[in-house]
């Protein structure tokens, strides 16, 4: 499996070479791997979390990306037309919560929300788009496209609503999010240079759903 190994290498964890090689870990699963499966593998807890952000980067890599290129790749020069879901979630209450908690403490909650926020999308196939503040900005459809996005979107709203209800937090602090979705065509592609999202135009969503 030498494109795990080399990624493995990039990220300055080769050590972890052999027991990737010994779980039949290659290119078509990384991207599902959980921090569970991280845990049983024996990575550490700050080995987990950088891998985990890495993993995230890799959903929007094509993988042919991931071998060895023979020939130096073609830029892309053209867009397509393409259904997007776009998912917004933020804390509520998260004004109220600055005021009256230690920056330490917020910090510790908003980083926990956050995380099951990427890992809960990861597991329905979503991009993590942008961190805002207390908020996440979240693309189904972009850059992978499955023909279920919308409700994979949904599903994703409702698993983050529960998961995030239960995160524990140093403050003790009950937290609740609000998540919006909403799906149209878009017109995707490279021409407005890496990091702008790819969105050239959009149409107005044709469903929109608040939870």
């Amino acid at each position: 499996m030498p494109e795990v190994v080399d990624w493995l290498k990039t990220l300055g964890m080769s050590e972890y070479a052999e027991r990737f090689a010994e779980s039949d870990i290659d290119t078509s699963v990384l991207c599902e791997l959980t921090d569970q499966d991280l845990k049983e593998l024996g990575v550490s807890l700050g080995h987990r979390r950088k891998m985990l952000r890495a993993i995230a980067e890799l959903v929007a890599v094509p993988p042919t990306q991931l071998q060895p290129a023979l020939t130096e790749p073609k830029p892309k020069d053209t867009a397509e037309r393409r259904q997007v879901t776009v998912m917004f979630s933020d804390l509520v209450g998260s004004t109220a919560l600055a005021a009256r908690m230690d920056p330490e403490d917020l910090g510790e909650v908003i980083s926990g929300y956050q995380k099951c926020v990427a890992q809960t999308v990861q597991r329905f196939g979503g991009f993590v788009a942008k961190y805002m503040g207390d908020g996440v900005l979240i693309y189904f459809g972009y850059p992978q496209a499955h023909e279920d996005d919308a409700e994979r979107a949904v599903r994703a709203g409702l698993d983050i609503a529960a998961v995030v209800a239960k995160l524990e937090t140093r403050a003790n602090e009950n937290l609740k999010v609000r998540i919006g979705i909403a799906t149209g065509i878009v017109v995707v592609g490279d021409l407005v240079g890496q990091g702008s999202g790819g969105f050239l135009n959009r149409r107005e969503p044709v469903e929109t759903r608040h939870q």
